[in-house]
């Protein structure tokens, strides 16, 4: 066989190999994310992790001109080496795809969160109701303890880089309850491309190739300890968005300061009344007059950062990383990130919040 070939069928090989994973979830779950990649990502965090700029966004950009650069360099002779090039290009995508998994995306198959934990998924809409009320007697509480009115918004006061750091009490607290959640070596970027990714309508992103977790640093600043932590959660070997989003609260909830609780909080009840919304409009009414009117005021701050920068091109992207979680294992793909809150809802269904 010529080595042309070799690469452009490992990719077919792999693809095969991906399709049997899901039977095998407990193997995954054994063998790679709770011992290779444990492994794999202490080093990656240890080597990159007191670097204060993000090296996974420079890769990216450099192999992003490297791209244009070899499509610019083959534009003559395609026509004529068309299959060669193709076989390039398609071994290309098989390195990269090994190497993604390995490093990472193998924990796309592990064993689901709920079963791990024991948590039930369904919930009935008055067990919703319930949790709705109690979240929004919490997150008025928190808001009026720091900002002593209820009709002020919450003003983080906390850097960027303060915030990367301090998240961690609250992934130690929850580590104490869960261990599996135990987060070791701090590495937590602001992502070199925080302007795109607005445009794109993404909070962070983790890089799989070097994990660092990327954070959109253009935000507003009272959402940025939540959306730090999911992508912490990711850096620990989940790979399931509601999972990374119901772990992201547990560690916001969890930690001793109460802008990190606030952001916990507040962000759960903003998919609760998101759900009530499209469920019941007299209901969702009746909510959110219940609501403290500095907390809405928060709400508003986010709706229109996003609105400032809402184009056809975050429509596009999400319609890309829809399928791309539908491939990898996550069939609910963007609906996926407000399945956390069945996760949360039965977590503290016999917990206090």
């Amino acid at each position: 066989m010529k080595r042309k070939y070799i690469l452009p069928l490992f990719l077919l090989v792999q693809i095969i190999f991906l399709r049997t994973l899901p039977y095998f979830s407990d193997f995954v779950e054994g063998f790679y994310s709770n011992n290779l990649y444990i492994r794999i990502s202490h080093f990656s965090r240890n080597l990159l992790g007191k670097i204060p700029f993000s090296v996974g966004d420079c890769i990216y950009a450099i192999l992003m001109i490297s791209i244009l650069s070899w499509f610019w360099k083959i534009r003559k002779t395609w026509k004529t080496d068309w299959k060669d090039h193709l076989l390039k290009m398609v071994g290309k995508i098989s390195v990269f795809y090994f190497l993604f998994h390995l490093l990472w995306a193998f924990n796309y198959y592990r064993e689901p969160l709920f079963q791990k934990m024991e948590i039930k998924r369904e919930y009935s809409d008055a067990d919703l109701l319930a949790f709705t009320k109690r979240l929004i007697v919490k997150t008025n509480e928190i808001q009026y303890q720091i900002t002593k009115s209820d009709t002020a918004k919450i003003v983080f006061p906390y850097s960027q880089k303060e915030s990367f750091r301090m998240i961690l009490n609250g992934y130690d607290n929850l580590a104490k309850e869960h261990p599996y959640f135990k987060y070791k070596t701090l590495s937590v970027k602001k992502s070199l491309f925080s302007l795109p990714l607005t445009y794109m309508g993404f909070g962070g992103y983790l890089n799989p190739f070097t994990n660092e977790a990327q954070v959109n640093d253009l935000m507003p600043m009272y959402t940025f300890p939540l959306t730090t932590a999911h992508e912490m959660a990711h850096q620990i070997g989940f790979a399931s968005e509601n999972e990374c989003n119901f772990i992201g609260v547990l560690a916001s909830v969890k930690n001793d300061n109460l802008y990190y609780q606030y952001a916990g909080y507040s962000f759960t009840l903003s998919y609760c009344l998101s759900i009530w919304q499209h469920k019941d409009e007299k209901i969702f009414k009746a909510l959110k007059k219940q609501v403290n009117i500095g907390i809405l005021k928060n709400y508003q701050e986010s709706w229109d950062f996003w609105k400032k920068y809402d184009t056809f091109i975050d429509e596009g992207f999400h319609f890309l990383w829809d399928s791309f979680l539908k491939s990898n294992n996550q069939k609910d793909g963007m609906e996926s990130y407000s399945k956390f809150i069945d996760l949360t809802l039965n977590y503290y269904k016999t917990r206090k919040l």
